[in-house]
């Protein structure tokens, strides 16, 4: 839809087919593969990181380097793993699920 041209607009029977394809089944399952792990290690590792804090006080106030310490990196390093599964899954997307999306998209919309 992007170039301004109308589209078709696929009926409740061609969405039911499409959701059934298994084009579609596919996709999804591509989507699942890479979210639902990604998800659970991010949690575990976010987990990880208030037991820490909340326990292991001790050894979260371990000096690293100056006034860093343990605690302090690890927190960062939240952020970083953040943004690092952010590039993944928009690489995951870009090369994985955007190119089957965009033909299953095409055909329902017969072309557009």
């Amino acid at each position: 839809m992007s170039s301004g041209s109308p589209h078709r607009v696929p009926t409740a029977e061609e969405f039911a087919a499409a959701r059934d394809s298994a084009e579609f089944v596919e996709l999804r399952a591509r989507f699942r593969r890479f979210a639902f792990p990604m998800t659970a290690a991010f949690l575990a590792w976010y987990l990880l990181y208030v037991l820490l804090s909340t326990y292991a006080v001790d050894l979260m106030s371990t000096p690293v380097v100056g006034a860093l310490n343990l605690g302090i990196l690890l927190g960062l390093a939240q952020f970083v793993s953040t943004f690092l599964i952010t590039f993944l899954y928009v690489r995951h997307a870009n090369r994985r699920l955007d190119p089957a999306a965009e033909r299953l998209r095409h055909d329902l919309e017969g072309g557009a």
